[in-house]
């Protein structure tokens, strides 16, 4: 897999406010370094899914939890 790559296309999502789409795309790059034992692609697609979540609370969280 091709991380950088893979990162670009999510934040490109993430971008457009397309969340679902990045989360998606994000969960599934996570699975697949799961099936290949790559720790450190886990390690940086969880990064990648806590960023994504932070920014949806940044944009839809209630004042004050952002």
């Amino acid at each position: 897999m091709d991380i950088e790559s893979e990162t670009k296309t999510i934040q490109e999502f993430v971008v457009k406010g397309n969340y679902h789409a990045a989360m998606n795309i994000a969960i599934s790059a996570l699975n697949e370094c799961r099936r290949d034992s790559d720790q450190a692609g886990i390690d940086h697609f969880l990064e990648v899914i806590e960023g994504i979540a932070n920014t949806m609370v940044e944009e839809f969280g209630s004042p004050g939890r952002g």
